[in-house]
């Protein structure tokens, strides 16, 4: 019980971001299913946003979170494939962020929970010499627009977003 309740802080620290997390093609997800090691599997989502599910075939879960795919599977595999089916879906790997612009390595990095952009632009290698340091831009990648937005150093990045770290004008 000591276990369960040091462990359950840093979830409530920031849930929302846990349970709303959408997935989205290159995320990495193992699905459990209690009972059944032949249904428990490693996944990762295809470019269309799907998995092929032994039994179910192909299953669209872009965008879904991992407990509607969790409730989606036990509704399906209870219709004369199981009886009661306890089903646990884990993102195991994030689909990358990319850093573009006055960066020393711009390129696509694993993403990690609260990445702040100051720590994205440290992964790429940190500013050129001509950045300008305080105009970043982010592209969400669920942004149907794909609008550039100002952010600051202190905000949060989301898997598959696009940081663009601008030329400083003297």
């Amino acid at each position: 019980m000591l276990f369960s309740s040091s462990f359950a802080a840093p979830e409530q620290a920031a849930p929302s971001a846990i349970s709303e997390y959408k997935l989205g093609p290159g995320d990495e997800i193992k699905i459990l299913v209690v009972g059944s090691p032949d249904l428990s599997l490693d996944f990762i989502l295809s470019d269309a946003g799907t998995i092929s599910f032994p039994f179910l075939g192909e299953i669209y879960v872009k965008q879904m979170t991992a407990s509607k795919l969790e409730a989606y599977l036990q509704g399906r595999l209870s219709q004369g494939y199981l009886v009661n089916p306890q089903v646990n879906v884990r993102i195991v790997k994030y689909r990358p962020f990319f850093v573009t612009g006055e960066v020393v390595r711009p390129g696509g990095y694993p993403y990690q929970p609260a990445l702040t952009a100051y720590m994205a632009v440290t992964l790429a290698g940190g500013f050129t010499e001509r950045a300008a340091r305080r105009d970043l831009l982010v592209i969400h990648e669920d942004d149907p627009d794909h609008e550039p937005r100002e952010i600051g150093l202190s905000d949060r990045v989301r898997p598959g977003d696009i940081i663009v770290v601008e030329e400083s004008f003297f």
